[in-house]
């Protein structure tokens, strides 16, 4: 069987396992599966094992209106539980950003919790279509029951203080931080060996070549491109990605060129798109610079008039270094060649300047008339100019000028500017900066 048959139940598996209903299924499954093993034990009058019988207590009187009690108690505690955390969320989501709210709900321990929940409520009625003369490993699944209904309980109080805790303003900051920083360690890690290469000039297709379009809007994560390398061999040629990852696509634009003799028949690009990873908002597992533009998000909300926390902003922008930091660090791949040492295919990449110019900018438009926002823009360049060198340190250079002509307009009265040249050329880094603002403060004019 061809590889790229099996692509499509694996992409529709991906997508499921990604989502909010994956944890929570396998866990009602199995409640319900036990709920099921209960039911034909007490229809075809199973007995017990021998030595357990005289372990078990008989069942309970008024069992069944004991289940029902236990359901409804069950159904009024988890209605409560989320309204509760939706309440929270709400409000997450006006002090932070609406990104974050899909991230904070699709936690796997709430997941788990959220499964707990349904599988209770599951096992409960299914307990409830035995007979009232049901003996054998009834009175067992009744106490079982209330055991479940107590564990739920104590999940409730768990669930309570785990999404209090997750919407501060730390947790959100750092449980962003570490899931950036975990794709793309991650991606280091798929794009280690002699295949993966970076050229600094992607080859220009050469003719025959045949272009291919997007197939369904969406946007485009990121890809399998192993799978693609081997479609590209199939046909004997070279595939040229026309986007980025993170990129919107609308149906029916560039999606890539194929170098190759032959043109690709239907089968062919339709195995093209299913390697893709196509989803309907942004994946910072999938795609780490998602991470940090969603912690500039944060940043710039947290300037907004209507809550006026440039504290916060600086902690996302210590993050926003940190992971930086890390980018520079690494020099990603855009190329992929097979085994015999042929290109096979190439995608582009995000300059640094550009992913500088998407994250700072905006924070120093936002931030342009608070002093100690540009001051720490100022002192994350001057820490990340120690990592690099050559263009990625001209970018540096060139957003430190413009921080420090913001710090010369901002800063009139003599004490600001004694404070801010003070600061201006204070610690190690490889940017040239004045030694001072003007004392007259005539550029502030």
């Amino acid at each position: 069987m061809s590889p790229t048959l099996l692509l499509h139940p694996v992409q529709l598996f991906r997508r499921f396992a990604n989502s909010i209903a994956y944890l929570p299924t396998l866990a009602a499954a199995s409640y319900g599966l036990l709920g099921l093993l209960i039911l034909v034990s007490t229809t075809r009058d199973a007995g017990f094992p021998d030595g357990l019988e005289a372990w078990i207590p008989p069942l309970p009187d008024g069992a069944r209106g004991l289940l029902i009690a236990l359901l409804g108690g069950m159904i009024s505690l988890m209605v409560f539980s989320f309204s509760m955390v939706m309440s929270i969320l709400s409000q997450a989501g006006g002090n932070f950003s609406h990104k974050l709210v899909f991230g904070l709900i699709g936690e796997r321990r709430h997941q788990w919790v959220l499964g707990h929940y349904l599988g209770t409520i599951l096992l409960l009625l299914l307990l409830l279509m035995a007979p009232d003369d049901a003996r054998g490993w009834m009175a067992p699944a009744v106490y079982l029951a209330c055991l479940l209904v107590v564990h739920c309980l104590g999940l409730f109080v768990y669930f309570i203080h785990g999404a209090s805790q997750s919407v501060q303003i730390d947790a959100v900051i750092g449980g962003l931080h570490d899931a950036t920083l975990a794709a793309m360690h991650r991606q280091q890690a798929r794009q280690r060996g002699e295949s993966w290469r970076f050229l600094d000039e992607r080859p220009r297709p050469h003719t025959p070549c045949h272009e291919i379009a997007m197939g369904q809007e969406g946007y485009v994560q990121g890809a399998d491109l192993a799978a693609l390398a081997l479609l590209a061999r199939r046909q004997d040629g070279r595939l040229h990605l026309s986007f980025r990852f993170g990129d919107y696509l609308a149906q029916g634009a560039p999606l890539a060129i194929l170098e190759a003799d032959e043109p690709p028949d239907a089968a062919w690009e339709e195995a093209l798109h299913e390697c893709l990873v196509r989803l309907d908002g942004e994946s910072v597992s999938e795609h780490y610079v998602h991470g940090m533009t969603q912690l500039m998000e944060v940043a710039i909300k947290a300037l907004s008039p209507g809550i006026n926390d440039p504290g916060t902003a600086r902690l996302c922008l210590h993050r926003l270094t940190d992971l930086l930091r890390h980018h520079l660090a690494w020099q990603p791949a855009n190329a992929l060649l097979d085994a015999e040492e042929r290109l096979r295919v190439t995608w582009p990449l995000e300059r640094f300047d550009s992913l500088l110019h998407r994250l700072f900018v905006p924070l120093l438009h936002y931030g342009g008339d608070d002093q100690s926002v540009l001051l720490g823009l100022l002192k994350a360049l001057k820490a990340l100019s120690l990592e690099t060198q050559g263009d990625a340190l001209s970018a540096l250079q060139a957003m430190a000028e413009r921080v420090v002509e913001r710090l010369d307009r901002l800063s009139c009265h003599p004490m600001d500017r004694a404070f801010v040249s003070d600061r201006l050329t204070r610690g190690r880094h490889r940017l040239a900066l004045p030694g001072e603002l003007p004392p007259d403060g005539e550029a502030a004019q």
